[in-house]
């Protein structure tokens, strides 16, 4: 897979792919990611990149050409361009599955006062990943790449995402390691029993009990 990233900041994404799962999948060639500054795409003097919005109001807002021209330099037919911005579809579990089965990701970061509305004609997603404002699309866009990436096939091992929280509708089952006892606090008797089928049984509850205490909406979906 090939994401790209679009940003007016490169620099805050120096030491985010740099490590950990994300590095070693980069190194193995599960994934390319670049990150490109659309500045240089600008045909102003100076490279201005935004502008006042018609109509009048605050802030400024980010202009057409620029993006048009760096989104229509990298897209090609397996291309699937994403806009970041607080009024997209809220994301989920399912979406990054989805979006793990394309060859190449556009990411597409706003600052200031947003995109000319005209830009969205360029992308198949706009993406939220919450119900709050951000001051740029630069975190979320980690977010998704953090989230699609350890899905693709051989980055992690399948079994551990397929386990992961939302992935049925529950949240996961707690986990414990050694010591036993630690402050008084033991571990459940039946996960050191031997007996795998109650400890599959006590994990699913655990899971269903947990989802129904901390996110019953999941449930009433």
């Amino acid at each position: 897979m090939k994401i790209d990233i679009l940003t007016l900041f490169p620099e805050m994404f120096s030491q985010v792919f740099e490590e950990s799962i994300l590095k070693r999948a980069q190194e193995s060639g599960k994934v390319e990611i670049r990150i490109i500054n659309f500045r240089t795409f600008s045909n102003d003097p100076h490279q201005k990149v935004d502008d006042t919005p018609y109509g009048g109001g605050h802030g400024m807002v980010l202009t057409c050409q620029p993006i048009f021209d760096c989104i229509e330099s990298l897209r090609t037919e397996d291309t699937k361009v994403i806009m970041l911005t607080p009024d997209g579809v809220l994301y989920k579990q399912k979406m990054a599955y989805t979006l793990a089965k394309e060859k190449h990701l556009i990411l597409l970061c706003g600052h200031y006062e947003g995109f000319d509305e005209r830009i969205r004609t360029l992308c198949d997603y706009e993406i939220s990943i919450g119900d709050y404002v951000l001051t740029g699309g630069e975190i979320p866009a980690m977010i998704l790449a953090d989230s699609i990436i350890r899905l693709l096939p051989g980055v992690i091992e399948e079994e551990s995402h397929l386990q992961d929280s939302f992935n049925d509708q529950l949240l996961d089952y707690p986990a414990y390691t050694k010591p036993r006892v630690y402050r008084g606090m033991e571990v459940p008797e039946v996960l050191v029993s031997g007996d795998h089928k109650k400890i599959d049984e006590f994990r699913e509850q655990m899971r269903y009990n947990r989802t129904v205490e901390r996110r019953p909406d999941l449930l009433e979906k």
